[in-house]
């Protein structure tokens, strides 16, 4: 069985308005594409990745892969015009180089701290379920509203999960279930847990973890690089 990383770049990160898109902002001199692609190229289980990427970036990337030695990303390809599309175009990418019973991970670029713990308990309930989702609890009051001003019903948080990246899904169920979306003209799902629920499948869970900060602002900035402090494991502990 193959186990292959789809990385999703192909986002410009405009509320970081900084002048590149935030998946190649540079912390301590890395950019953070490359800190999130470690992970998983000194992962023995990982097999390839692609990368999903800006366009206009893909020269610069390409640059980055052979500086870093990032010699597990085989393949760079454009990202589409909505996250839904990236990852459809990563998947479909992967026609003929995987079989059904592959693995497919999918993560965010601009999450750069994963922990091998998470990575790995996540591709075990994947083989066993055919998917799996990281995610962690909600702790916090959650108030149903419809204007974003008042609320007057509390929802139940233990019904409730938050979901990150990475996922993972076999092959088979990934490339049907977006096959399934060309046929509908369906193109705006966040991410491939809320596609798949869509058209009835039950998602896993697997271990998620506080501290998978996506940076979106500054203030995520500074967040990771303080958690930069701490063992990566002992994050998840």
């Amino acid at each position: 069985m193959k186990i292959h990383v789809i990385i999703l770049a192909g986002g410009i990160g405009s509320r970081m308005n900084a002048d590149r898109p935030k998946q190649f902002i540079e912390i301590d001199g890395v950019p953070v594409i490359v800190k999130n692609l470690y992970n998983f190229q000194r992962n023995n289980r990982i097999d390839g990745i692609t990368v999903v990427c800006v366009k206009e970036w893909i020269p610069y990337f390409n640059e980055l892969v052979l500086n870093y030695e990032l010699t597990k990303v085989i393949d760079v390809i454009e990202g589409g015009s909505t996250g839904h599309d990236s990852t459809r175009n990563g998947v479909f990418s992967l026609n003929g180089k995987l079989n059904g019973e592959d693995l497919v991970v999918i993560h965010d670029a601009a999450r750069p701290l994963i922990p091998q713990s998470i990575i790995n308990k996540m591709l075990d309930k994947a083989i066993k379920h055919g998917n799996a989702c990281t995610a962690i609890p909600v702790h916090e009051t959650i108030i149903l509203t419809d204007d974003q001003i008042s609320g007057n019903s509390e929802i139940d948080r233990s019904k409730i999960m938050r979901v990150q990246t990475p996922q993972a899904y076999r092959f088979d169920l990934i490339h049907s279930l977006y096959e399934r979306t060309e046929a509908d003209n369906l193109h705006n799902f966040v991410y491939a847990n809320t596609m798949a629920i869509h058209y009835g499948t039950r998602i896993y869970f697997s271990e998620g973890f506080n501290s998978n900060v996506k940076i979106t602002t500054k203030e995520d900035i500074a967040f990771y690089k303080a958690l930069l402090q701490f063992d990566e494991e002992s994050l998840v502990r």
